[in-house]
């Protein structure tokens, strides 16, 4: 396939996924008089992508003139800034809005449960266990738990909850033996058990029980669901996957620095890029500023190959990390990200130089390869290999360089390393290029001998 139809292509498939992605999805499940219902998931992994999807949704629910808001909830956490951003979009609503814990609400998912008006549970459903971890699996230092523990019960207090129980959902010192939390174990509530400390208005098999409960049987349910763009921003902006792109756009680039023409390594690199400033967009992240400096960056890095000094490469690596900066919602992940992707692509670097050479791709038009050698008939000057073999006399001592005459022709010569007197007899013993080197000839030495 000639290279132009395979840039048409991937350009083709790029625009194809750009219109999926602008999609917005939600649907009616079922129809009624009167009152309308927003039923929004809470599902999977809470992060800032999640964030994004309840900012929109809630939006179009209060557009549209929404009555009141179903959450169901079911996750396993997640991070706490992202957590406290949808804490901030439930405590904004001025419509009814009631969490339904379908089967967890751990973590941020306890804490966003708590900032609803009301909380209902399924009979299998738990909620709780709240205390801040890293992202390595270790205990937050204590500036983090104390603000984390400090917003579980503001939470629990702005909706008439009893803080002691929010408390010992995020604070393992508080000793709650009664329901299985001892001094030492944080806090996971059952149905029963969040219906009797006041943490749960009730217990319900399913959502039209639940609309029963609240009275909405009757009402219009419109249920929204996560738009394709919002899915692969939620992805993209995922903790794990956020190194990995770097990775493969840092390593994609410097394979292809070594690989003839424009292919699947560039490719895959300007993709990764691509795809992690798009969920970043999507996600609330990343703006325009983020893109500009990402674009100047990759502009004076093109510009180093071509321009000497450095000072372009290393402003251009500047701005592309200040891109990424910028675009993270926690500098400390996005610098552990880069370093990993810097450590791959140094490995990947050695191990290519080492295997492939610079002969190919790229570095083959900006690096001298050539050398010059005898043997491929390069020569500084003229190498008289006729004078090889001729008698001479010395014009000047040679000590060990002067002036020699042979057949007439006044030369530049040097000795083995000795000394000899003017007016002797030399002879040419090897020529390289223009060095001319002579030894005193056995005539001399033997005349000497006999005097």
């Amino acid at each position: 396939m000639k290279r132009s139809v395979r840039v048409t292509v991937y350009v083709a498939l790029i625009m194809m996924a750009a219109v999926l992605f602008v999609f917005q999805s939600h649907h009616v499940e079922a129809d009624g008089e009167g009152q309308q219902v927003y039923v929004i998931p809470i599902e999977e992994t809470v992060e800032r992508g999640m964030a994004a999807f309840l900012n929109r949704t809630t939006g179009d629910a209060i557009e549209n003139g929404a009555d009141h808001i179903i959450f169901e909830v079911d996750t396993p956490g997640g991070r706490v800034d992202a957590a406290n951003e949808i804490g901030e979009i439930l405590q904004d609503l001025d419509v009814p809005n009631t969490v339904f814990v379908t089967s967890r609400a751990y973590s941020a998912g306890s804490y966003i449960a708590l900032n609803a008006d009301q909380i209902y549970m399924k009979p299998q459903a738990t909620m709780g266990a709240s205390g801040v971890i890293n992202s390595d699996g270790t205990a937050a230092d204590k500036k983090a738990q104390s603000a984390w523990i400090s917003a579980m019960v503001a939470a629990a207090e702005a909706n008439g909850r009893d803080p002691l129980y929010a408390r010992a959902m995020a604070d393992s010192s508080v000793d709650l033996p009664e329901y299985g939390a001892p001094e030492g174990e944080f806090l996971t509530l059952g149905p029963t058990e969040a219906v009797e400390v006041g943490y749960a208005e009730g217990v319900v098999d399913d959502r039209v029980e639940l609309l029963s409960e609240l009275s909405l049987s009757d009402a219009t349910i419109v249920v929204e669901t996560p738009t394709a763009a919002e899915n692969l921003a939620r992805f993209l902006t995922n903790p794990v996957v956020i190194p990995i792109l770097l990775s493969i756009a840092s390593i994609g680039l410097v394979v292809e620095l070594y690989s003839p023409g424009f292919g699947i390594p560039g490719i895959m690199g300007a993709l990764s890029l691509v795809l992690f400033f798009y969920g970043h967009i999507v996600a609330g992240l990343a703006g325009y500023e983020s893109i500009i400096l990402l674009v100047l960056g990759i502009g004076l890095i093109v510009a180093e190959f071509f321009l000497p000094g450095g000072i372009a490469g290393i402003a251009g690596v500047v701005a592309v990390v200040a891109a990424l900066m910028l675009s993270s919602a926690d500098m400390g992940h996005m610098a552990m990200s880069i370093g990993i992707a810097l450590l791959l692509t140094i490995v990947v670097s050695i191990i290519l130089f080492k295997f492939v050479g610079l002969e190919r791709g790229f570095f083959r038009h900006v690096i001298l390869n050539d050398s010059t050698s005898t043997e491929r008939g390069y020569v500084s000057s003229s190498n008289r290999l006729e004078l090889i073999g001729l008698q001479g006399v010395t014009l000047t001592p040679l000590r060990p360089s002067g002036t020699a005459v042979f057949d007439g022709e006044r030369l530049d010569v040097v000795t083995e390393g000795g000394f000899i007197p003017a007016q002797h007899n030399v002879k040419v013993v090897k020529t390289e290029g223009s060095r001319i080197v002579v030894r005193e000839s056995t005539t001399d030495r033997l005349e000497e001998e006999n005097k």
